[in-house]
C-alpha cells in the first residue's frame, strides 16, 4: 500500500508541476478557470491526500478536453500542441504512474486455502471444503473450488503466510480504489504445476470479497520449470474450457497472460533446454489460445544476464516466428539493468527503438527465415535433451551446492540484502537445490567467473552430435536458425565473462579440484564448438563492440573479485578469531555491491 501511495503521489506532483508551467501559457477566457481548478485538485491530492478527494484519471482527462476544445475552437490552437503532452502522459500514467503485481507460489496458496479451512472448522464446524475432499478427482475438486464464496477477516487467522497472503489480495481492491484498476490488476502464480493451481488462487480472491469472475484480476500462471513447461499447454486446455474461467476471462476481453520464467528454468534444465522448452510452450501456448479465441500475452520472466533469459533481448524477440502470439508483449526488466538500459533519454531511447524493430522485423521475415524446419525441430530437440542430462549429472553431483557454498558468496546473499528475494525458499536451516532461488544461484556462479547456467551442457550437446557425423546440420542450423543463433551469442556473452584464472587455486584443493576441472572441461569443449561454428577466432570476435565492454568492466572488477575470493578462503580457515571472521564476512558483502553495481548485466 505504501509502495502505491508513493507512485500516486509521485505522478500527481509531476502532473501538478506541469499545469502549473502550462497556467502561465494558457490565460485564456474560460481556460484560466478550467486551469486553476485543476491546479487546485492537484495541490489537494499532493499536500493533503488524506484529507482531499482523490482525483482520478479521468478527471484530469476530461478537464484538459475541455481546455483542448476551448484553444482549438477560439484561441488559434495556441499552445496546443504542449497541452496534448501533458494529455499523453496521463493517459500513460494515470494516477497510478506503474503498475503493481502481486506475486506468490502455488503451494502458499495450496497451505493458506487448507488453513483457512482447519481454522474456520474449529470456529464453527463449518470448514470451506467438503469432508471427502481430499478423495475427490481433480476436476470435481476444481468445482468445489469455483463454488466458494465468502469474506474472510485476515486478522482471525494465526498463521502469518495466511494473514499475509490474504492481506495482499484485499490490498489489490483498496490500491483500485485508490489508483484505478491499472494500479494493480496482476496476480502471479509462482511454480504454477496444475489448473488446479489457478482455481486455489480464485477462491481466496472469492473468499476475501471478489465478484463472482474476478473481473478487475488478470491470474497469470508462472511456468518455470522443464516439466511445468511442457505440461502447460494442458493446463490452459482445462482452465479454457472450464465454464467460470471462461467467463472470467470474457470479462478480462479474452486476453490471457502468461508469465515464463528463465531463471528457474535455467536452474532446473540448463540453458539449451530451458530457452528451447520455453520457445516450444511459447508455440502450443500460442496455438491452444487462438483455437479458444484467446489473445495470449507472453510476460517474459528475463533477467539481466542470459543465463536468466536476458542478454540481446531485441535479437531474441527478432527471432520468434509468426507460430508465436507476439500482439502484445511483457517483460521484466531487473533493477541491476535499469538504470544502464533506460537511465538516460539516449539510452531509454535506443533500447525502446530495439525493441520496436525487433518487433518489426519479426513480422517481415516471420515467413521466409524465421520458421524452423522439422528437421532443424529435431536436432533442437536432441541438442536440448543432451544438454539437459549433461547438466543434471553435474547437478546430481553431491559436491554441487558445496562447491557453490565454499567459493562463491551464495551463502551471502541474503546477508546483503541486494538480492530482490531470499536466498532460498522455505524455513529449513539446510540449503537444499529445490529451494536455492535463481537470482543467488546465478549471481554466485557470475561472481565465481564460471557461468555455468549459461552454457553447461551446450558443448557436450554438440560433440555428441559432431561425433555422429551430424555437424555439417549442426552448421546449417546455426546460419538459418535465427532462434539457435541467438541462442549461441548470448551463450557467448556469458562465457566472455568468465575467468577460470581467479579459482586456479582451487587446484590444489583435494576435495573440489576435480569438480572444478569438469566444469573448466565443459567450458573449453563450448568454447571450441562455438568457434568452429562462428568461424572466428575467439569469442564475440564478430561483436567487437560489445566484447570490449565486458571486457573494460571485467578489469574494474577483477580487484574486487580477488578481494572476494581470499575474503573467503580466509573466513573458512580453522580456527579462526571471531572478530576477523566478522571483518572478512564483511570484506565479501562489500565486495559483492561492488561487483554488482560495476558488472550489472554480469552472467
Amino acid at each position: 500500500m505504501n509502495v502505491a501511495k508513493a507512485l500516486r503521489s509521485s505522478i500527481i506532483v509531476c502532473y501538478y508541476r506541469d499545469v502549473r508551467k502550462l497556467k502561465r501559457k494558457l490565460t485564456f477566457s474560460g481556460v484560466d478557470v478550467l486551469v486553476n481548478e485543476l491546479e487546485g485538485k492537484l495541490y489537494e491530492n499532493v499536500f493533503r491526500p488524506d484529507e482531499a478527494m482523490p482525483i482520478t484519471t479521468n478527471e484530469i482527462i476530461d478537464c484538459l478536453n475541455k481546455i483542448k476544445n476551448i484553444i482549438i475552437e477560439g484561441n488559434y490552437s495556441l499552445y496546443l500542441s504542449r497541452l496534448e503532452g501533458l494529455m499523453h502522459k496521463v493517459k500513460l500514467f494515470g494516477t497510478h504512474f506503474a503498475s503493481l503485481d502481486i506475486r506468490q507460489d502455488s503451494r502458499v496458496h495450496h497451505a493458506v486455502l487448507m488453513d483457512v479451512h482447519q481454522t474456520l472448522l474449529q470456529q464453527d464446524g463449518k470448514g470451506i471444503l467438503p469432508s471427502d475432499y481430499n478423495t475427490l478427482d481433480s476436476k470435481a475438486q476444481m468445482n468445489v473450488l469455483a463454488n466458494i464464496v465468502g469474506h474472510i477477516n485476515p486478522a482471525d487467522f494465526k498463521e502469518t503466510i495466511t494473514k499475509d497472503t490474504l492481506e495482499s489480495i484485499y490490498a489489490i481492491t483498496t490500491i483500485q480504489k485508490m489508483n484505478g484498476i491499472s494500479g494493480c490488476h496482476r496476480y502471479i502464480i509462482s511454480n504454477c504445476q496444475s489448473a488446479m493451481n489457478v482455481m486455489e488462487l480464485y477462491a481466496l480472491c472469492r473468499l476475501c470479497g471478489w465478484d463472482p469472475h474476478l473481473s478487475n484480476l488478470d491470474i497469470v500462471p508462472l511456468f518455470e520449470t522443464i516439466e511445468d513447461l511442457t505440461n502447460a499447454e494442458e493446463i490452459m486446455s482445462i482452465l479454457y474450457n472450464n465454464p467460470l474461467y471462461k467467463i472470467h476471462l470474457q470479462n478480462r476481453q479474452a486476453q490471457q497472460p502468461i508469465m515464463l520464467g528463465f531463471s528457474d528454468g535455467t536452474k532446473d534444465g540448463g540453458y539449451l533446454q530451458a530457452n528451447w522448452s520455453i520457445y516450444q510452450a511459447k508455440e502450443t501456448l500460442t496455438k491452444i489460445s487462438r483455437v479458444n479465441n484467446i489473445v495470449v500475452k507472453f510476460f517474459d520472466g528475463r533477467g539481466g544476464p542470459p543465463s536468466r533469459g536476458g542478454g540481446k533481448t531485441h535479437q531474441f524477440y527478432a527471432s520468434m516466428g509468426n507460430q508465436i502470439e507476439n500482439e502484445e508483449i511483457q517483460l521484466t526488466v531487473q533493477g541491476q539493468t535499469i538504470t544502464s538500459n533506460f537511465g538516460t533519454i539516449q539510452s531509454a531511447q535506443f533500447n525502446i527503438e530495439q525493441l520496436l524493430s525487433a518487433g518489426i522485423s519479426n513480422e517481415i521475415f516471420a515467413n521466409a527465415k524465421l520458421q524452423l524446419s522439422e528437421k532443424n525441430r529435431a536436432l533442437l530437440h536432441e541438442l536440448g535433451h543432451i544438454s539437459y542430462v549433461s547438466y543434471q549429472q553435474l547437478k546430481e553431483n553431491p559436491l554441487f551446492l558445496p562447491y557453490l557454498q565454499k567459493f562463491s558468496p551464495l551463502n551471502y546473499y541474503g546477508k546483503s540484502n541486494i538480492a530482490s528475494r531470499p536466498t532460498k525458499r522455505g524455513l529449513k536451516n539446510e540449503l537444499s537445490f529445490s529451494d536455492l532461488r535463481a537470482i543467488p544461484f546465478v549471481g554466485s556462479w557470475s561472481q565465481l567467473k564460471q557461468n555455468v547456467p549459461g552454457y553447461y551442457g551446450v558443448g557436450t550437446a554438440l560433440q555428441v552430435l559432431k561425433e555422429k557425423g551430424l555437424w555439417s546440420e549442426v552448421v546449417s542450423l546455426f546460419n538459418t536458425s535465427s532462434f539457435f543463433r541467438t541462442l549461441v551469442d548470448n551463450s557467448m556473452m556469458s562465457m566472455v565473462k568468465s575467468n577460470f584464472a581467479i579459482t586456479k587455486y582451487i587446484e590444489n584443493d583435494l576435495t573440489f579440484n576435480a569438480f572444478r576441472q569438469t566444469i573448466k572441461d565443459e567450458f573449453t569443449l563450448t568454447t571450441q564448438l562455438y568457434l568452429e561454428l562462428n568461424k572466428c577466432n575467439s569469442l564475440m570476435e564478430k561483436d567487437t563492440l560489445a566484447k570490449h565492454s565486458i571486457l573494460l568492466r571485467d578489469r574494474i572488477v577483477l580487484p574486487l573479485l580477488t578481494i572476494q575470493q581470499y575474503a573467503l578462503c580466509k573466513v573458512q580457515e580453522s580456527p579462526i578469531d571471531k572478530n576477523l571472521k566478522e571483518a572478512y564476512e564483511k570484506l565479501v558483502t562489500r565486495t559483492m555491491f561492488g561487483v554488482i553495481n560495476a558488472a550489472r548485466n554480469s552472467a
